[in-house]
């Protein structure tokens, strides 16, 4: 079972990151051990959480949307698919997921895209660089992310169609992570039609599943 925890040789103590709550226009940040799981739920219809992931031990090496559709030669996140990082390297293993609609494709928003589109607000790029600020991490890039909860589709002709959001309340994602990450989750407007109404998220992480499951 792609969620039952592996025996993992520990030799500092392990932690357990408190579970946080990214509110609509903003980002949140969490800690996620090796073997831990890390749980990202839509509080409210139609979120969309956008995710990054960086190494706790090498600010260069991240979670690489475009490494992880070669990797998985896919450009939809299925479950039991591995997350990799920029290394071709397993960040995490994408196990329970309630929504099986998620987007590899679609690149953060800006302030100046959601500008021109007549939003207002925050860009996804700018509230994570802030929130790395924020953390006094500095990071070679700001890589693409991994869109949760939003699903596009290609047409023949090569077209990228963003479908409407059919996320609800209470849907979720969980990961078994299997490297020290720094992970950080944006619920900002994409910017995106159909995916531009931003909904609360909670992140949650455990050491086994039936801890998840009893909250």
């Amino acid at each position: 079972m792609l969620l039952m925890r592996e025996s993992y040789e520990e030799i500092a103590e392990r932690t357990l990151a408190q579970a946080v709550t990214v509110e609509p226009g903003s980002v949140g940040s969490i800690k996620v051990l090796r073997g831990q799981l890390l749980r990202i739920t839509a509080q409210a219809d139609g979120a969309v959480a956008s995710l990054f992931g960086f190494s706790l031990a090498d600010p260069a090496v991240w979670l690489s949307v475009h490494h992880t559709r070669v990797f998985s030669n896919s450009y939809l996140l299925g479950s039991g698919m591995r997350l990799v990082n920029n290394r071709r390297r397993p960040m995490m293993v994408l196990g329970k997921d309630s929504v099986k609609r998620h987007d590899l494709l679609l690149p953060a928003s800006t302030r100046t895209f959601l500008a021109e589109k007549g939003y207002q607000g925050e860009g996804c790029l700018e509230a994570v660089s802030g929130e790395l600020a924020r953390l006094g991490r500095v990071v070679p890039k700001l890589p693409d992310p991994i869109n949760l909860f939003m699903h596009v589709k290609l047409t023949r002709a090569g077209d990228i169609l963003p479908e409407p959001n059919l996320t609800k309340a209470g849907d979720s994602i969980t990961c078994r992570v299997v490297m020290d990450t720094l992970f950080i989750v944006s619920a900002c407007n994409t910017g995106i039609e159909g995916n531009d109404q931003p909904a609360p998220l909670l992140l949650s992480v455990a050491e086994n599943l039936h801890d998840l499951n009893a909250e």
